[in-house]
């Protein structure tokens, strides 16, 4: 299967390769992940995630596309809502900073396939430095550290898995090369921007991390095990069937 940036995120494209997004769907719920896979189920579109998809379609040259499907972001007098307003300033923020856009002006979404732990792997670089750098264009609420239950409050990187993400990619691109986020915060009035290099120490205790659970993975997107349910998730409440009466006191524990 040759990857397009039209069939990237396609069920056959998901089910023949493993990406970052899908390896932390997976762990964080294997029941959802499966379940997203094959189209039964969808996470709700959120305001929060349309912004950061405005600002990448811009970076990306898409932006006119966006718009056109995305027919929410506007008023009913056809102009940008506030929040998509303040898009287009994190956008104009970003692109008055001189080292911000030269760590963005590496080759756009540049996909690359490769083998991982023995498994294929699909990637897509939003700015890709030849031979010197992969860059990954976030754009989050802020930079402050994220609570994580049994974990406390740690760096955002890996609250989200961009650690795990930066891994992969640089593990696919097989040149060793250093990974950098180029972060933009949603803030008001003011974004924060920042250019943000991941250690490779980092990179390597999350390598030891997809290591561990991808075998496991591959069996329950094969079907040959089932998947475990977190119970917590929207797709578990979704679909959750009770079989017990419980104590009030375990309820949320």
């Amino acid at each position: 299967m040759i990857l397009t940036s039209e069939n990237y995120f396609s069920k056959e494209a998901e089910m023949i390769y493993f990406g970052s997004t899908q390896f932390k769907n997976f762990m964080s719920c294997e029941a959802a992940a499966i379940a997203k896979i094959n189209g039964e189920y969808t996470e709700e579109v959120t305001t929060a995630l349309l912004i950061g998809s405005f600002v990448d379609a811009h970076f990306e040259g898409t932006l006119d596309i966006f718009k056109a499907q995305h027919s929410e972001i506007f008023t009913q007098k056809g102009t940008l809502k506030s929040e998509y307003q303040h898009a287009e300033y994190i956008i104009e923020r970003i692109e008055r900073d001189e080292m911000f856009m030269r760590f963005m002006n590496g080759g756009k979404q540049q996909i690359l396939v490769g083998e991982l732990f023995d498994h294929q792997w699909k990637i897509k670089i939003d700015s890709y430095h030849i031979g010197k750098a992969i860059v990954d264009l976030k754009v989050m609420r802020d930079f402050e550290p994220k609570w994580v239950e049994g974990q406390g409050k740690i760096p955002f990187v890996e609250a989200w898995g961009y650690d795990i993400q930066a891994f992969i990619y640089q593990a696919i691109e097989g040149n060793h090369l250093p990974f950098f986020i180029a972060g933009a915060t949603k803030q008001k009035p003011e974004p924060d921007i920042a250019i943000m290099s991941i250690p490779q120490d980092a990179l390597d205790i999350a390598g030891e991390i997809v290591r561990a659970n991808i075998d496991r993975i591959a069996e329950v997107k094969a079907g040959l095990i089932e998947p475990h349910r977190c119970e917590t998730c929207d797709y578990c409440k979704r679909t959750k069937k009770l079989t017990q009466i419980v104590d009030y006191r375990e309820v949320g524990v």
